[in-house]
């Protein structure tokens, strides 16, 4: 995996760049906020990357931050998102304002990215909300290990059949740090009383 180049920023043709890293031009696909940030050519560039590969490609998307590059690996686990709408939805709006449009439900700001209609707008709020840490007084659209954990512990408490509101519920007096397995059986123990 290729998580990050530090080189030389060797061409710029929107959405591609290609980055000498030790005499290697390696071409990454960028997003335009991301394209806005880069230095003039030949000069020092660092980028946060992703590496997606494909059957009949390896393709290589950069980010300037390491918020951007994670909005955009919870992007692509999307139903029906894939590379090139994740990175044209980061192209329109930065992670912060995509995190409150999520937080919002705010369809008509999310549909109007390219490829992004109202169902798939919805589908996103849907599957993204609580993915995206809000950009209130964070900064950053960066998950947090807490909210990764607390996810996981919902998804698990509905596929054992109860809804959203309860799962929601039963997480909130939970600790902040505790693992999915202790999670769950303290929700599910706190949700028999």
């Amino acid at each position: 995996m290729i998580g990050r180049l530090n080189g030389m920023l060797i061409e710029k043709q929107p959405p591609q760049i290609v980055v000498d890293v030790g005499g290697v031009g390696y071409e990454v696909d960028v997003s335009m906020q991301t394209f806005y940030t880069l230095p003039p050519l030949n000069a020092p560039v660092q980028l946060y990357t992703q590496l997606v590969v494909r059957e009949d490609a390896h393709l290589l998307y950069g980010f300037a931050s390491a918020a951007e590059r994670a909005t955009f690996r919870q992007l692509v686990k999307v139903s029906g998102i894939g590379a090139k709408t994740a990175l044209g939805l980061l192209s329109s709006m930065t992670s912060e304002e995509l995190a409150q449009a999520v937080a919002a439900e705010d369809v008509k700001a999310l549909s109007s990215a390219p490829g992004i209609g109202k169902k798939t707008a919805e589908r996103l709020i849907l599957e993204l909300r609580g993915k995206l840490a809000a950009a209130e007084g964070a900064g950053s659209a960066l998950p947090t290990a807490a909210t990764d954990s607390s996810d996981d512990i919902v998804t698990t408490l509905l596929a054992l059949g109860y809804n959203e509101r309860e799962a929601r519920a039963a997480i909130k007096h939970l600790p902040p740090d505790v693992d999915v397995g202790e999670g769950v059986r303290l929700a599910l123990k706190s949700m028999v009383k």
